[in-house]
């Protein structure tokens, strides 16, 4: 796993809400999320794997172990057919198989895998895909020795784009952590190529109509002792460059656009380019969230 000894410092930006009145002076603080301490060692009381766990699992969950998709989903494969055990095709709901029977995805075998988690600090000039026609340098080069599992990004970051990036074979969580509804937070430091306005600042804070769809704007604001065409703007949406296309909306370009926080994560002691496996406890606040 990658060693990292570099901190980065958090920013200081002076906080507008969807709903201030623009006459007023802002003075809330627009800051980093801190990570949380944790504690390490080993649980004294760990209870160890003995023979009596079970040797059986729904093929649901099999499927979803194999980071194909999540458990809903794989009900949906199952039902259409999708799967195979020992040669079989398999619709029954809640159906078990044996960990050693030989199960196959849309004639492809699978496998159980044990879930692992993959933060990465992007650099510019990688694409977010598996692979790429046109011989264009992926994230996946550079997560390649994170792990012997296959894994996946957690949607994406466009190639000018740097900052967080989760991976992992955790279908369901990835589902939970793409889904609107979750409201998962993500923050971006966007420089601009000329000062955003206070007027446009209001606007894009009180929330607006791009592309016949409202945008909601969590927080917008100009980062403390910078210019201010250096701006900080949270937001949960998923829409496919969303920040850049706001941005774009009133007039201005992003010139480089960096994700600082994703999903109560941080780039904290992790230098550009490289990665780093979540602790347990920062995998428990995922789920959890």
């Amino acid at each position: 796993m990658a060693t990292n000894k570099n901190s980065s410092r958090g920013r200081h930006a002076s906080s507008t809400s969807r709903n201030t009145n623009p006459k007023k002076q802002h003075k809330t603080s627009f800051q980093k999320a801190k990570p949380n301490r944790y504690r390490k060692g080993i649980r004294k009381n760990t209870p160890q794997r003995n023979t009596e766990e079970p040797t059986e699992i729904r093929l649901n969950k099999f499927i979803a172990n194999s980071g194909i998709c999540s458990r809903r989903e794989a009900d949906t494969y199952i039902k259409a057919g999708n799967a195979t055990v020992n040669g079989k095709v398999i619709t029954e709901m809640g159906y078990k198989v044996q960990l050693n029977d030989e199960v196959r995805f849309d004639g492809t075998l699978i496998h159980p895998e044990a879930k692992q988690y993959i933060l990465l600090n992007k650099p510019k000039n990688y694409i977010t895909t598996m692979d790429d026609e046109r011989g264009r340098k992926t994230v996946m080069e550079l997560v390649a020795n994170a792990t012997k599992e296959r894994i996946y990004p957690v949607g994406r970051l466009d190639r000018n784009t740097t900052g967080l990036l989760l991976f992992t074979n955790d279908g369901e969580l990835a589902k939970k952590l793409t889904h609107p509804k979750h409201s998962v937070r993500k923050l971006y430091h966007a420089s601009l190529d000329k000062k955003l306005s206070m007027k446009d600042l209001q606007k894009i804070a009180n929330n607006f109509t791009l592309e016949g769809r409202m945008v909601f704007v969590d927080n917008i604001s100009y980062i403390e002792n910078q210019p201010k065409t250096e701006i900080g703007i949270e937001i949960h949406s998923g829409r496919n460059r969303i920040v850049r296309k706001i941005f774009e909306h009133f007039g201005y370009k992003v010139v480089k656009l960096d994700r600082v926080v994703f999903a109560g994560l941080t780039k904290k002691n992790l230098p550009r380019g490289r990665w780093r496996a979540l602790t347990q406890q920062e995998i428990n606040n995922l789920k959890m969230a």
